[in-house]
């Protein structure tokens, strides 16, 4: 992503806030996290009406029921799939696009569904609009993965389910992450990493997230 020549960003200084007083001062310490929180703006990714709460500590509507994640949420769940420069990541639900531009940042190249169509199709022409090259989106229902292109070294949920859909965990590659919300009311941040052996769980967070429809039995 490139700022225009001569373009001044009357955001930066909330942007830097943000990430000084509300993610780093938390505990997220992975540099290159706290880089791309710092540098996505994540005022584009909401409604122009809500522009002046994009840096604020919680979470924003951005349209048909759904929301912008906490920028807290959105660094924590970042560093806990350990990205690394040449990962290929899933995401299942792309909202407004602002976890992904996060991810694209820091990773090869990040495959993302939206299930609803508008909010894909504006998402993609923000994501162009900003040069995220590196990022291919379609409208589907996530919960199913995106088997053609798997497996993937990392997987993002940004919806909640009450199990883990054996589809997602089925597409992550030996030593891979999958990052999902759990539960039904009170949720609970869950890390499974794909070993010789299986799969290996860690609980990482209470969260609450709008809930993800399954297309699967899960596990």
């Amino acid at each position: 992503m490139e700022t225009p020549p001569g373009s001044q960003d009357p955001y930066a200084g909330l942007r830097a806030r943000m990430v000084a007083e509300q993610i780093a001062r938390r505990g997220v310490g992975d540099e290159r996290v706290l880089r791309a929180m710092g540098t996505v703006p994540r005022h584009l990714f909401v409604p122009e009406h809500l522009r002046d709460s994009a840096y604020e500590d919680g979470p924003l509507p951005i349209g048909e029921d759904q929301t912008i994640s906490q920028p807290y949420i959105v660094a924590f769940m970042t560093e806990a799939i350990r990205p690394r420069p040449t990962d290929r990541v899933l995401e299942i639900g792309a909202g407004s696009g602002y976890q992904t531009a996060i991810l694209a940042g820091l990773v090869g190249h990040v495959y993302t569904t939206e299930v609803r169509p508008r909010l894909a199709e504006a998402a993609r022409e923000r994501l162009a609009e900003l040069g995220f090259a590196n990022v291919t989106l379609r409208s589907a229902d996530g919960s199913a993965g995106w088997p053609e292109e798997s497996p993937f070294d990392a997987i993002l949920v940004t919806a909640a389910a009450p199990r883990v859909p054996v589809a997602l965990a089925g597409q992550l590659r030996e030593g891979g992450r999958l990052v999902i919300p759990i539960g039904r009311g009170d949720q609970e941040l869950i890390r499974l990493t794909r070993n010789p052996d299986g799969l290996a769980s860690e609980r990482l967070l209470p969260v609450r997230f709008v809930p993800l429809v399954l297309q699967d039995s899960g596990i």
